[in-house]
């Protein structure tokens, strides 16, 4: 049933949108996924409210537990779902290039990442307000059990529901730059991409089917974001920004900006590879 869903959703949803050549297509699709999980905000923070009122909430533990070492390997899982949370360096530039008034980028990054900061904060604050121990790795999965409030089920499936189209329209965004990026590094002699129709489709339809076959692979989306946090993100976000600080091919780097380019990539490798061997433990049973 899985693999059916997966499949409907990428041939009736994802493909279609991943046919768009300009990022300015997807404009009213990213409108409609920002709409959306300001819908499970709103819908979580009436919740707790609520349940707040009706005294229905106990006060939380505001520290971690530590019994031993895998204790402190699950804390790192943490970091690169951050990572992916703020990382938008990919697309920045095709936007700029988009814009009519290029002045106008930085307005746009800081009142996205604003808006972004705001949403993932008020999430995790009222999130583990309303569950408190409860609070699993993915707070959706707590939406599947009785809230304690009149027409739970429903607004169970409305969060649920909201959050898998919210989902599934970020993915056009996030899959323009990768088609973009692929293209670069295997065919860098050829022709542009846009340039070609047959060279577009053809790279289209392939990655897309490899998404799918991996979506096919992963358990929850919990697992792929911490993967791709951990690897794909951190070098996008900060492992290629500072090795470009350190080359420093046009000479404007100070000697300061090289010690910090050093040091942001010792802290994205280590903390990275402390999170990947948690997660990869974690996937194969060897913690709990």
């Amino acid at each position: 049933m899985r693999t059916f869903v997966l499949l409907m959703t990428t041939l009736f949803v994802l493909a279609p949108l991943a046919f768009f050549k300009q990022i300015d297509s997807l404009r009213y699709t990213s409108a409609i996924a920002v709409a959306l999980a300001l819908v499970f905000l709103v819908i979580l923070v009436g919740i707790t409210f609520l349940k707040l009122f009706n005294g229905g909430i106990t006060t939380p533990r505001l520290l971690p537990t530590i019994t031993d070492m895998n204790s402190i390997w699950n804390l790192f899982t943490a970091v690169p779902i951050l990572v992916n949370a703020f990382v938008c360096h990919s697309n920045v530039h095709t936007i700029n290039m988009e814009l009519q008034d290029s002045s106008r980028i930085q307005p746009v990054v800081r009142a996205s990442l604003t808006l972004s900061s705001v949403i993932y904060i008020l999430t995790a604050i009222f999130g583990f307000l309303l569950f408190g121990e409860s609070t699993l790795d993915d707070v959706l999965a707590n939406f599947d059990v009785d809230l304690g409030i009149p027409y739970s089920s429903l607004l169970n499936d409305i969060v649920r529901i909201s959050y898998a189209f919210h989902l599934m329209l970020v993915f056009p965004v996030i899959f323009f730059s990768l088609r973009f990026n692929f293209d670069e590094f295997i065919f860098a002699s050829s022709k542009s991409l846009n340039a070609t129709k047959y060279k577009f489709v053809s790279t289209t339809v392939v990655l897309v089917a490899l998404v799918y076959i991996a979506a096919n692979f992963m358990p929850s989306i919990w697992y792929a974001l911490q993967f791709t946090g951990a690897t794909a993100t951190v070098c996008i976000g900060f492992v290629f920004p500072a090795a470009i600080s350190i080359r420093d091919p046009h000479g404007i780097a100070t000697e300061k900006d090289k010690i910090l380019s050093i040091v942001m990539i010792v802290l994205a490798v280590f903390s990275n590879s402390l999170a990947i061997y948690s997660n990869a433990a974690s996937m194969s049973g060897i913690t709990s």
